[in-house]
């Protein structure tokens, strides 16, 4: 179609819009008004030759069959709109087991394995033959975790800036992570604050079908994170998530033996990473904090790599499904404000205006 054309459709479309809504029930505009915006993006395209635009260039420059043409027989020029979905899901899901992980780390998780192998080589814990000594025997033999320490601290550099080692020169670091994670979190919290008091407010859940809660900061946020996550987990980060989850998994096992416990005169596995960290490793580290964290960290991560978060999403249909991640963000908020570096966040509103560049009055 042409230039012409494109602008007809563009000029008559709202018209059409509202006549046809105004001719339909209430009760069924919402079903249409998420169709009638995907037809209209369909049209657009068909516009343009299906978006592509090499003849239409042609055209414009006088190269084409019929020379150069009058401006309003040049199709029009459609771009498709795809740098939201420009990124790499593996990547993504990578970076939400690399967080977990992370948090497990902060627990001293592989630390307490790396002192029960030093304890067990050395004569210093009384366990034999049972199936913990086996798991540490076979450790110690294999070392089946081929990613050091300071490889770990440099993944957790790069994707998440957590930590003190040096990022390599050239990669890519995610310095604004923790902010925009704080700030996707307290998104989500306020959503669902202000969906609660409007609810109260109008006596009923679905009086009217409207949400107080904005969508669009949940979005915005949310795509800020993803890209950021997106441009700095290329490389082994892929790799080390899926070689250190599966001795993760491994090694919590281990520290669930009956021999390993009894050795410690413990019940459960976190009660032998109490015990070691208290004795061996100068204290422990809020486990119970880190526990909920690294859950509600990974599974709204998990989230965002699989959220396309589309613009014109039905906001019923959005509460629908964002639902079960306002109780992760509400955990993680407060389990976040019980560790040593959240001890001094400002709360929802303050945490929320500093993301989005809001400034605060004095």
């Amino acid at each position: 179609m042409s230039f012409q054309t494109t602008e007809t459709i563009q000029r008559l479309w709202e018209t059409f819009l509202r006549d046809q809504l105004a001719a339909m029930p209430p009760e069924e505009r919402l079903k249409f008004e998420g169709s009638f915006e995907d037809r209209f993006g369909e049209l657009l395209k068909g516009a343009a030759k299906g978006g592509e635009s090499r003849d239409g260039f042609l055209d414009l420059i006088g190269f084409g069959d019929k020379g150069a043409p009058d401006f309003d027989q040049i199709s029009y020029p459609y771009v498709q709109p795809d740098f939201d979905d420009a990124v790499v899901p593996s990547q993504l899901h990578a970076a939400a087991e690399l967080y977990y992980i992370y948090q497990h780390e902060r627990m001293k998780i592989f630390e307490v394995v790396e002192t029960l192998l030093r304890l067990f080589r050395l004569g210093k814990m009384r366990i034999q033959r049972g199936p913990g000594a086996r798991g540490l025997y076979l450790l110690e033999k294999w070392r089946p975790l081929r990613y050091t320490k300071n490889d770990r601290m440099v993944a957790y550099r790069r994707a998440f800036n957590y930590g003190t080692a040096q990022a390599p020169a050239g990669a890519v670091t995610n310095r604004n992570f923790h902010r925009q994670l704080v700030g996707f979190m307290v998104s989500l919290g306020q959503y669902f604050r202000d969906l609660l008091i409007g609810e109260v407010i109008r006596g009923g859940q679905l009086i009217e079908q409207r949400p107080f809660g904005s969508v669009a900061t949940v979005q915005r946020i949310g795509l800020d994170l993803r890209y950021a996550l997106d441009r700095s987990t290329y490389g082994n980060v892929f790799a080390l998530a899926m070689e250190t989850g599966h001795y993760l998994v491994q090694v919590l096992k281990l520290l669930d033996s009956p021999d390993i416990k009894k050795a410690f005169d413990a019940n459960t596995k976190w009660d032998v990473v109490e015990i070691v960290s208290n004795r061996f490793l100068g204290g422990v580290a809020e486990p119970s904090q880190r526990a909920k964290m690294a859950e509600s960290g990974r599974r709204i991560l998990q989230f965002i790599a699989d959220n396309d978060f589309k613009t014109a999403v039905d906001p019923i249909l959005f509460q629908s499904v964002v639902r079960p991640m306002g109780a992760h963000a509400e955990a993680w908020v407060a389990a976040y404000r019980m560790t040593p570096e959240g001890r001094g966040f400002p709360g929802v509103t303050p945490a929320l205006q500093s993301v989005l560049g809001v400034p605060q009055a004095a």
